[in-house]
């Protein structure tokens, strides 16, 4: 099953391996400095009034965030009437989802009334969040005994018709579990067993079904309605109505020691139920957020099954497990389930937002105080709206963010090219607020790093340095002055003022993962040259 691809994450050979037929990518550089847009041009006005005309019609949004950020009054009035419009048809169309974000984008910009000249907010928050599966209240919210849960899961089969190997044919399936969240028949499970339905690259035959708990005889088809391949999450629909429904619960509360059932399908083995332990609940194996580690026994099959409390309460669904390594087990927290399930509910693919940054925690006295940015990329929203490395990110839309995780909750519930506020302290800890717009988040986050910056900038978040140049003849020839406690280079024995070369850089095939060569004079080694190799996954939980 595709659940190999996160075993890549755990195996720290996982580098070396893969980056021995790698490909080698020459670094073209972009420019020395990422300079900031200085609005007071007359030139850089008018090509920015020129990008807002195009962008009209293409993503009036953007359109809107930019002339905000232009102060020109005349586009200013112009976008907002834009999103306004775009406001009306999404709610004639009854693209809700659409209506809900652009609906947000403009308020935060100072145009509520506009907003609301639409539609109330509180018109279109019951509109968006009515139909939405999994917001009841269950009738079997408790029960006798666990066994009673084993009603509401489900195997899924994913039928990917005949496999040809060595001239023979055999059938080519992928099983996993999944587990009802509405009595119209919508039931959870993982991305990666239903990726290949969804995948458009895939041009083979491809059909789900499930089969009931005590039903092993009865295939029941089923239609996937919203994927997350980030998350690692999906959303079906099957039209039977379920003999059983969970209520999902919480995970904020579980510690490691407390107890979790899991249920599912382990090799084709229907309603099967074990039970464990939390062993940890800060496991960073997603690059937008921890999960759990459990060591309640789970195998190859059980993926997109629920994990619950004693009172049947989903807590987690489990996605991953090493089959080689009793107990090593993972799942995702159910919080992530509920802050993307109306996302989901509207269709399609899930698009991940980001901002284009890196940073980490600001901690005091065991304290968390926010969230520094230690790094964007060019161009990005940060770079625009007058953020620089060192402001330390405190809220987003009014909600607080003290830490990396919580703002990954809070993007969690947004979708790309939405405008969001953004209050910050900046370096004299002065309280400041501006006007982010949300991208989609890339495949690689690093490559594009790599590609949209200098070395200099880039291994910021690549490796952990910060470095300026130190040779006219040798444009790759930097000192180091500053290492990021708990980074790559840290963990290699790199320090400040250590002379270094940037050689060779190559890439796998897929972007994820990066090796470059590096010629150093270590200062707590004595300066003793030394040439070697540091590698590095092109997407990172400190992406944000």
């Amino acid at each position: 099953m595709q659940q190999k691809k996160y075993l890549k994450k755990i195996a720290t050979l996982f580098l070396i391996s893969i980056l021995l037929s790698c490909q080698s990518s020459p670094k073209v550089e972009p420019g020395e400095e990422r300079e900031k847009v200085d609005y007071t041009q007359e030139d850089v006005r008018k090509a920015e009034i020129l990008r807002i005309e195009k962008l009209l019609l293409l993503n009036p949004i953007e359109a809107l965030w930019r002339s905000v950020l232009l102060g020109d009054k005349n586009e200013i009035e112009k976008t907002s009437n834009y999103v306004k419009d775009f406001c009306a048809t999404s709610l004639e169309q009854k693209d809700y989802l659409s209506l809900y974000f652009a609906h947000k984008s403009l308020s935060n910009a100072g145009f509520e009334k506009l907003a609301n000249s639409v539609i109330l907010k509180s018109e279109l928050e019951e509109l968006f969040y009515s139909n939405l599966p999994g917001s009841g209240v269950r009738k079997n919210s408790q029960v006798k005994n666990i066994s009673e849960c084993i009603k509401g899961t489900v195997t899924v089969w994913v039928d990917l018709g005949i496999k040809v190997k060595g001239g023979m044919g055999y059938a080519d399936r992928v099983i996993g579990s999944g587990f009802f969240i509405d009595e119209r028949g919508y039931f959870i499970t993982n991305h990666h067993v239903i990726a290949d339905v969804v995948d458009p690259k895939y041009e083979g035959y491809g059909r789900v079904y499930i089969k009931l708990a005590g039903d092993e005889d009865t295939r029941i088809p089923a239609k996937v309605v919203g994927w997350d391949s980030v998350h690692d999450l999906a959303l079906l629909k099957t039209e039977i109505t379920p003999p059983y429904v969970f209520s999902l619960g919480s995970s904020s509360a579980l510690r490691p020691g407390d107890r979790v059932f899991a249920i599912g399908s382990p090799l084709g083995l229907e309603s099967t139920l074990t039970s464990g332990v939390v062993s940890s609940t800060n496991r960073k194996l997603f690059s937008t957020g921890n999960v759990l580690q459990i060591d309640a026994a789970v195998n190859f099959g059980n993926s997109g099954g629920p994990c619950v409390d004693s009172n049947g309460n989903v807590q987690a669904i489990v996605f991953a497990g090493i089959a080689q390594y009793q107990g090593l087990n993972f799942a995702i927290p159910v919080e992530y389930l509920k802050q993307e399930l109306a996302i989901l509910y509207y269709g399609g693919l899930r698009s991940v937002p980001w901002l284009g940054a890196y940073g980490k925690t600001v901690r005091q006295s065991n304290r968390t105080l926010g969230l520094e940015v230690q790094y964007f990329s060019p161009g990005s929203s940060l770079a625009r709206a007058g953020v620089e490395v060192g402001d330390v990110i405190t809220a987003i839309d009014g909600n607080p963010i003290d830490s990396l995780e919580q703002i990954q909750n809070v993007l969690r519930m947004y979708v790309p090219k939405t405008i969001v506020k953004c209050d910050y302290l900046n370096s004299e800890k002065q309280k400041k607020s501006c006007l982010l717009y949300l991208t989609e988040r890339p495949k690689s986050p690093g490559f594009a790093f790599y590609q949209g910056d200098t070395i200099q900038n880039s291994f910021v978040p690549l490796f952990g340095i910060s470095m300026i140049p130190s040779s006219t003849l040798n444009k790759r020839t930097y000192l180091i002055t500053n290492v990021l406690k708990g980074s790559i280079a840290d963990e290699s024995g790199f320090s400040e003022n250590d002379p270094i070369t940037v050689g060779k850089i190559h890439f796998n095939d897929d972007k994820t993962a990066m090796m470059c060569e590096i010629s150093i004079k270590r200062r707590k080694k004595g300066y003793l040259d030394m040439t070697m190799g540091i590698s590095t996954m092109l997407d990172s939980p400190y992406y944000f």
